[in-house]
């Protein structure tokens, strides 16, 4: 097996060539598998700097650059300290509608058949986000990294563990579709978060879940509203939705069910959000990967536990990697712009269990990279009673056994994971709350409109909803009502109070 040394004695160890000589992975001793996605960072916004350079490792040389419309290079950079202003880089928002990111591959929205993306347009996507977006557009904030020092949570378990330099969004969109992919191996054929397409149909993951009859079955557990419930298959189990404090206690007494699903805050209400998504202060997301991993490394189950750190996507930050071709989920409909046949850009993904050996750096066994519906993958061959694969996309995905190489749990890794010291004052919370809604927030805001009777009973029942829901839906669409979607506080207060049977089951 090849490796090599570099700084912080850390050994990256390639797993493209494992199981060769009949090595075996460790995966059937996983009785827990749990995922924490995370928002809108690309790789080399995060993990670049992780090690240097080189063929073991697809980071950032500091050479990349980007030009801007006017011809203007700039190159790929860091800004020292762990300030606000630096940790919510790139700020304003920028742009990750499927045009938007077309412009950011290809340079132009409009790319021709066949094209090969260059990674040559964020900066200038970025500047034409200011022609209908207030905010003061510096060009080169798309193109910053932080440095592992300024997120040392997530490096320190990337060099402890395994980080991929091969996974990519499911998707080259928005968020809602990659969170569909996570959930359904497919976004249906919708490239957008809006216009929403209700009813969401899809089967799902957890469905299968339950069809088998899977021993601890699952839990989706969220901060303040899981866009999970999005999708119908999923409503008939509002009781399968619980509050991030229950994760925890989960975890900490070794009840977790055989999958767990972790949302971040994403809504400044009673704190700001911890979801990483621009121009979010990343230290929180750190804060909750520490709280993730401490829980799970503190609890009895540590042993037999696999844990996924990913994002759902880029959001606009750079990334020096061209999504590869991939495999259409299913056949294009003639009513959608996108046949789903190219991935999204690279994300960040680490891989933590104490099977997992020091150092690893990992990529798959073949030119197919990892995405999203590898955590599906993995589910279904730990658990092979959840069945055949949910779609084209899934059947063709790598797993993640082979980064499972240690014949037994000798990586426990830290007992304990400190993060950089951070608290949002009352004044940086009423700042957040008085900001107009991103697309993710507006989307989640125009599914609850949807929802003509919401889900307000203090005892309804599942099959109550479902039945409400489809008779709203079937009446057709609905617009915000007048006076809901001008500012962030607005719209998280309208959501709960339409969802608010969900909050109760929990």
């Amino acid at each position: 097996m090849r490796s090599r040394r570099v700084p912080a004695t850390f050994e990256i160890v390639l797993s493209t060539l494992l199981f060769k000589g009949g090595k075996m992975s460790a995966l059937n001793q996983i009785q827990h598998i749990v995922v924490l996605m995370l928002e809108n960072r690309s790789f080399d916004s995060m993990l670049g700097k992780l090690y240097p350079k080189s063929s073991d490792f697809d980071g950032l040389s500091g050479s990349e650059t980007n030009f801007d419309a006017a011809g203007v290079a700039y190159p790929v950079h860091n800004s020292a300290g762990t300030s606000d202003a630096t940790m919510s880089i790139p700020a304003p928002d920028p742009g990750e509608s499927w045009t938007d990111i077309n412009m950011q591959l290809f340079g132009t929205s409009a790319p021709q058949s066949g094209a090969k993306p260059d990674m040559s347009g964020f900066v200038k996507n970025y500047q034409a986000q200011a022609a209908h977006s207030p905010g003061v557009y510096d060009p080169g904030s798309v193109m910053h990294y932080f440095t592992p020092e300024q997120v040392p949570v997530i490096s320190k378990l990337a060099r402890q563990f395994a980080v991929c330099d091969r996974w990519f969004a499911s998707a080259p969109c928005q968020t809602w579709p990659n969170r569909f992919f996570v959930h359904t191996a497919t976004a249906n054929g919708y490239e957008n978060n809006s216009p929403v397409h209700f009813p969401y149909r899809m089967q799902t993951i957890y469905n299968r879940i339950d069809d088998a009859q899977l021993p601890g079955g699952w839990k989706i557990y969220f901060h303040d509203v899981p866009q999970s419930i999005t999708l119908e298959k999923l409503s008939l189990s509002l009781s399968r939705f619980r509050l991030f404090d229950e994760f925890l206690t989960d975890a900490k007494t070794g009840d977790l069910p055989a999958y767990s699903f972790i949302e971040p805050r994403y809504f400044a209400d009673v704190s700001l959000p911890n979801d990483q998504h621009p121009p979010h202060v990343v230290t929180l997301g750190e804060q909750l990967i520490a709280d993730v991993y401490n829980a799970v490394r503190s609890g009895p189950a540590w042993t037999r536990t696999l844990l996924v750190i990913t994002y759902d996507e880029h959001g606009g930050c750079y990334d020096h990697v061209p999504p590869p071709p991939a495999r259409p989920p299913e056949p294009k409909r003639p009513e959608t712009a996108f046949d789903f046949s190219r991935y999204g850009v690279r994300v960040p993904a680490v891989i933590v269990s104490p099977y997992v050996r020091l150092g690893t750096v990992l990529r798959p066994q073949s030119d197919t990279p990892f995405d999203h519906t590898s955590i599906i993958a993995t589910l279904r061959k730990r658990f092979p009673t959840l069945g055949p694969p949910l779609t084209a996309r899934d059947a063709v995905a790598p797993d993640l056994s082979i980064a499972l190489t240690l014949e037994n749990p000798d990586n426990l890794g830290p007992d304990w994971l400190d993060t950089t010291p951070y608290s949002a004052s009352p004044a940086d919370v009423a700042r957040a709350r008085i900001a107009p809604p991103n697309g993710m927030q507006a989307a989640l805001l125009e599914f609850t409109a949807n929802i003509q009777n919401g889900v307000t009973g203090a005892a309804l029942e599942a099959r109550t909803f479902i039945g409400q829901q489809m008779q709203d839906l079937s009446q057709g669409l609905n617009g915000v009502p007048d006076g809901v979607a001008k500012d962030v506080a607005s719209s998280i207060t309208y959501i709960k109070s339409r969802l608010g049977a969900l909050f109760r089951t929990v």
